[in-house]
């Protein structure tokens, strides 16, 4: 089966695996490094409707906005709780130059459930409908406006109709593409991602463009749920981070190729030394380090002795000090190794669960972003 050309309203994205939005994770030195490595599109980290309606540049919130001029196309997620601020925070990023407004109803944490954010709207479709018609009335009609969901609250009756009555009026409204995840809200992370609901949706949906999300730790998982469930493309998320490679090796088997093996150790020191300067760049050399611990703990994982190469990289408390560890342990061109799978494809007999399941996010939303629990945590 020939993977088709994704394509998101006028954007011909093309290959259809593509870097989906992950709350303290996906800013632009992330997002550049990706489409350096085969990502075709990117989205930023969920931004919420009234700290974009209220933004002034400053030093710690200027990331947020910031955008390389390789990134694009590159969408801006946005979340919130009032339907009339959600149109003048969509335009907000279309000034930022975000090429695409995808609408988050899809985030289970519960202080932003709390907050009538995200999840929360999958069981008021009024409230969701009127959010989703106010962003595509306020932005230019090229921008496409897209819809992050799952595939209900729970798995009641009233839930199931109420996604289907969301999903369908989102397309009536003018929506282009629309991101399922195949776990419920009330599910958070536990359990597997139900395929089988994002093949039945695909059939309903017809040539409408549906994207698949859950359960994408590796390259294989990409291209087994579009095989499996028909869906125009899927948004890989955990597992991107660390492993921007996942992009490129889903090509390769898309086009009947045996898995490329994983990076050596010097590719890896390269993309990571590069991800350093980039955010660096953005953040400054002070505060690009904790940004950067998150992201260390994530790329040691393909490193044969990721344990240690782990500690060593989050002991890390100088800016200098990063290129000490690299010399330390990414100095020759050993192989390196293909990250444990956390959780398995339900495809795959071999995958083997790491237990390093997602965390609940603990901080809140001042800065406009949801802040990041060590692991990583898909809005």
């Amino acid at each position: 089966m020939e993977l088709k050309p994704l394509k998101i309203g006028p954007l011909e994205i093309g290959f259809p695996v593509v870097q989906a939005a992950l709350s303290g994770y996906s800013d632009s030195p992330m997002r550049v490094i990706a489409r350096r490595l085969g990502a075709p599109y990117t989205l930023c980290e969920v931004m919420l409707d009234k700290f974009l309606v209220d933004f002034k540049p400053r030093r710690r919130t200027s990331h947020l906005l910031h955008i390389s001029p390789e990134e694009h196309p590159v969408g801006g997620q946005l979340m919130g709780a009032d339907p009339e601020v959600f149109g003048p925070a969509a335009v907000k990023l279309v000034e930022a130059g975000f090429d695409v407004i995808d609408i988050n109803f899809g985030c289970p944490v519960k202080k932003v459930l709390g907050r009538c954010r995200g999840g929360f709207h999958l069981g008021q479709p009024d409230v969701a409908i009127e959010i989703i018609s106010r962003v595509r009335d306020s932005v230019p009609d090229h921008v496409p406006v897209t819809v992050k969901m799952r595939r209900g609250i729970d798995d009641t009756a009233e839930s199931h109709d109420n996604f289907y009555r969301i999903f369908d009026a989102a397309f009536d409204h003018g929506v282009t593409a629309i991101t399922v995840h195949g776990r419920t809200v009330r599910q958070r992370y536990d359990g597997p991602s139900r395929w089988e609901f994002l093949r039945e949706l695909k059939r309903h949906a017809g040539e409408r463009t549906v994207l698949g999300s859950g359960d994408l730790f590796n390259a294989q998982a990409c291209i087994d749920m579009i095989r499996y469930t028909g869906v125009d493309g899927v948004t890989a998320a955990r597992g991107a981070i660390g492993n921007p490679w996942i992009f490129s090796q889903a090509k390769a088997l898309a086009e009947g190729r045996p898995l490329p093996d994983p990076p050596t150790l010097l590719e890896q020191r390269e993309v990571i030394a590069e991800h350093y300067r980039l955010a660096e760049e953005v953040y400054g050399p002070d505060r690009c380090l904790p940004c950067m611990r998150k992201f260390a703990i994530k790329y040691s994982k393909l490193h044969p002795e990721h344990e240690s190469v782990r500690a060593d990289l989050c002991s890390v408390k100088k800016p200098g000090s990063w290129r000490q560890v690299l010399d330390r342990w990414y100095a020759s061109d050993s192989p390196g190794v293909h990250p444990t799978v956390e959780e398995p494809n339900p495809f795959s007999s071999d995958a083997t669960p790491s237990g390093d399941a997602p965390q609940e996010i603990e901080r809140s939303t001042t800065n406009g972003s949801l802040a990041n629990a060590p692991h990583g945590v898909v809005a």
